[in-house]
């Protein structure tokens, strides 16, 4: 049996940003509190960037230092994470000389709550992380501009509210939307400025360069009760630009194996239409989950689909009826070792869903799903 490399050894930087972020993790709320309180009394132009109520942006923030911090050594995952970040940055406004107030801000907020481990050492590492960090997101942005505007107006053009809670809504943008199937942006709607969330496409591109989005509403959710219950035909919403990277790979002929819960299974859905445009033949198995068949309000598309191409499965499961969990469900099937997983849906079932996948085998590499992060933060 070979030996087992050792994991690669943190670097000094990345030791004494990690134990920072140890110590102020319990009082994570305070410290963020304290952070935008620095920033808007030293850079009150800065507080019309931000949205009214601040709640799920201090929590933003927190999740993006945590991200970067826990990835600090991993060049490749940083860089690409703190891109997607950079250019979704745009659509808020947000320019080069704002990143030293924050950085100031920040390292002034940490300084305060992490005094037991605080050092001209530690602000050092911090200082040279936070001045790359920047300078990516800086320069994706930079290169971003010049190929696509920091947003897009989009016109509801239908609106199916299809159960008491979820409607599947239909926008034109005001022009070309690039994007891939799987992918998700965010949107913002004309009764919450500034307030944006994730949503995934629910189709592959089209023709018409129509976009569908599926949205349940959550209780105190503002923008997703907005789009649910207050949007109509005719009303402008804003788009975000494309973000993720569950996509199909047209390289290989591996089956896919989709797992979707509840609205999730709108990105599912984009990749059985890629798969279909592409002319490709190889297995998909759709795993649609719901907790009662009241909320499996996409069935009978999903069903028409399979009756129209040969290739694909699809298997509802209620968990009601069922009193299995989708995860359970899909060991029973398989074998899955020449199938690429997709995972949609809530994050428990994300969690649960890899774990399971990868118990019955299925390597990590080939298991793709939306950053767990962003789908809490996209919770309302």
């Amino acid at each position: 049996m070979p030996a087992q490399r050792p994991a690669p050894k943190a670097s000094p930087d990345a030791v004494l940003i990690r134990q920072t972020m140890a110590e102020v993790g319990p009082i994570a709320d305070k410290v963020t509190s304290y952070f935008y309180a620095l920033l808007f009394v030293r850079h009150p132009e800065l507080r019309s960037l931000f949205p009214a109520a601040m709640d799920t942006q201090r929590d933003r923030l927190l999740k993006a230092l945590l991200t970067a911090a826990e990835h600090i050594d991993n060049t490749e995952v940083l860089v690409a994470y703190l891109q997607n970040l950079g250019r979704g940055h745009r659509k808020y406004g947000t320019r080069p000389e704002h990143y030293p107030a924050v950085g100031e801000c920040l390292i002034g907020s940490l300084s305060r709550y992490a005094s037991a481990v605080w050092d001209t050492e530690t602000e050092a590492a911090w200082v040279r992380a936070y001045t790359t960090i920047s300078q990516v997101m800086i320069d994706a942005a930079a290169a971003d501009e010049l190929r696509a505007p920091a947003w897009w107006y989009a016109e509801v053009v239908s609106h199916d509210l299809r159960t008491p809670d979820v409607a599947v809504i239909t926008v034109r943008p005001d022009q070309p939307y690039p994007f891939l199937a799987g992918q998700y942006t965010s949107l913002e709607t004309p009764w919450w400025p500034r307030i944006w969330r994730h949503y995934s496409f629910a189709s592959a591109p089209r023709s018409d360069g129509l976009l569908s989005f599926h949205v349940k509403a959550v209780p105190a959710g503002w923008v997703s009760n907005a789009l649910v219950h207050r949007a109509r035909p005719g009303d402008i919403i804003r788009l975000g630009p494309p973000a993720g990277t569950m996509t199909v790979d047209h390289t290989t002929d591996s089956g896919l194996l989709c797992l979707g819960g509840g609205t999730g299974i709108a990105p599912i859905k984009a990749l059985v239409e890629d798969v279909a445009e592409h002319g490709e033949r190889r297995p998909v198995e759709v795993f649609y989950g719901a907790r009662t068949g009241h909320d499996l309000y996409d069935i009978d598309t999903m069903l028409r689909l399979q009756q129209s191409h040969p290739w694909l499965a699809v298997r509802p499961v209620v968990d009601q009826q069922a009193h299995l969990q989708l995860p359970d469900v899909v060991r029973e099937y398989g074998p899955w070792n020449e199938y690429d997983a997709y995972l949609s849906g809530p994050p428990g079932m994300i969690r649960s869903g890899v774990d399971a996948l990868r118990d019955i085998g299925i390597p990590s590499d080939r298991i793709r799903h939306d950053s767990v992060e962003e789908l809490v933060a996209a919770g309302d």
